[in-house]
């Protein structure tokens, strides 16, 4: 038991997270902000304007106790009913739940109780439904818009050439509020392949902001490959086994179209 976290840690806790979770994520975190520090002084960006935005998928929600102690307090979730599930047992701490995954309409009801972001809004059908369950509780909430940069089939979000007449529309859901633009770029080791999707998000950036202003960040990059993302222009990286260490599961099961 770690006394100060009132936190049973099981074997499997162990060999996966180490003896003091905390610790570990404590290092990788600072590995990870350090090395996004040396990205930022490459290409003349400043490390203060990219948010790192924790992915927890997978990682038990006694777990994340370790991580909140660590220092973090918002994480992203691919799939609401885990983030459902992790933000009841951790009511009791301050933490911004982000819904970075795919969305069915039917689950809408469920993600406007309680997250602050979402990033893959990517039709009129579920802008029209979480405006519709948004306003019923009388809130707001940040969004981005998912754009397919990779050409991929298995991949979700807005065709890039759909995506004008998108953001055109925008105004007429007026609880979302468009913070940016979001993309999955190829699961690849070309890291040429990589960087055209993410240099492609950037050139769409640019054509939406004139038509909706709020539409200026850039929420691209994981694990694999926010470095060459924060290169592009990045403002948000989305990094998850960079902190927690490698998941048990298939990558497949979170991300439509990755390949091991």
């Amino acid at each position: 038991m770690t006394a100060s976290l009132n936190v049973d840690l099981s074997s499997e806790d162990v060999a996966r997270f180490g003896n003091d979770p905390a610790r570990t994520f404590s290092a990788n975190l600072q590995n990870v902000q350090e090395r996004i520090a040396a990205t930022c002084r490459r290409c003349g960006r400043q490390p203060e304007d990219i948010r790192l935005l924790p992915v927890t998928k997978t990682v038990p929600a006694h777990i994340l106790r370790f991580a909140f102690a660590a220092g973090l307090s918002e994480f992203g979730e691919n799939k609401l009913q885990e983030a459902r599930d992790k933000q009841a047992a951790l009511a009791d701490l301050a933490i911004h739940w982000n819904i970075i995954g795919h969305l069915q309409t039917n689950k809408v009801k469920y993600l406007v109780r309680f997250a602050s972001e979402f990033h893959a809004l990517d039709s009129f059908r579920l802008a029209e439904e979480l405006n519709h369950r948004l306003d019923a509780q009388g809130r707001d909430l940040d969004v981005f818009v998912q754009v397919n940069t990779s050409g991929e089939a298995s991949k979700y979000g807005l065709h890039p050439g759909e995506l004008m007449s998108f953001v055109e529309r925008l105004p007429e859901y007026p609880r979302l509020k468009p913070r940016g633009l979001m993309t999955l770029a190829i699961f690849s080791a070309d890291t040429e392949r990589v960087r055209t999707c993410f240099s492609l998000l950037r050139a769409l950036r640019d054509r939406a902001v004139a038509v909706h202003p709020g539409l200026m960040l850039l929420s691209m990059g994981m694990s694999g490959d926010y470095e060459t993302a924060i290169e592009e222009g990045a403002d948000v990286v989305r990094v998850g086994q960079a902190i927690f260490g490698p998941r048990p599961t298939d990558d497949a099961s979170y991300w439509p179209g990755f390949v091991s």
